[in-house]
């Protein structure tokens, strides 16, 4: 589970299994607050990647 512990400037401060990780405030949703429990899904863009490594 992730939660919104707080924020600190451009922040959010993300607590998940006692570790806190740094999250651009931008990032999360309209609204999110100190204590919201968050979801987050990262994944891998295939068409920008190869699009870099082409140059």
């Amino acid at each position: 589970m992730l939660v919104i512990d707080r924020f600190e400037g451009e922040y959010a401060l993300i607590k998940m299994n006692k570790k806190i990780f740094h999250i651009p405030k931008v990032l999360l949703p309209r609204g999110a607050k100190e204590g919201d429990a968050v979801n987050i899904n990262i994944s891998i863009d295939a068409r920008a990647t190869a699009e870099i490594k082409k140059g």
